[in-house]
This record gives structure tokens, C-alpha cells and sequence, in this order.
């Protein structure tokens, strides 16, 4: 699914960007806060679409 690994990229890149921000030292530390909440939705929403992807199971 092309949406699934979008997510996964910009995922990907606000870890880059996040790690980027705090070894930079006096840095913006609302930034990194902003940019790690929007990190926390996309795992959220990465993990309801691949939920939806796989078929439920029942044993």
C-alpha cells in the first residue's frame, strides 16, 4: 500500500530530523517536542493500516 510506505518514510525522516536537532546543542527543544509527537501519530496511524491489512485469525 503506497500510503503505508509514505508513512514509514516520513517516519524515517522526522527520526533523522529529530536526532539532527539534538546533537546540534541548543537547540529548539519545542521543535524536537512537536516533532516527536507528530513521529508518535504516524507510528499510530502506520499501525492501524497494517492491522487493516492483516486478515483478522480466529484459533
Amino acid at each position: 500500500m503506497r500510503r503505508l510506505e509514505l508513512l514509514r518514510v516520513e517516519h524515517r525522516d522526522l527520526d533523522s530530523a529529530i536526532a539532527a536537532l539534538s546533537e546540534a546543542g541548543g537547540s529548539d527543544q519545542m521543535q524536537i517536542a512537536r516533532l516527536k509527537k507528530r513521529k508518535l501519530r504516524l507510528r499510530d496511524e502506520i499501525a492501524i493500516l497494517e492491522d487493516s491489512l492483516v486478515p483478522d485469525i480466529i484459533a
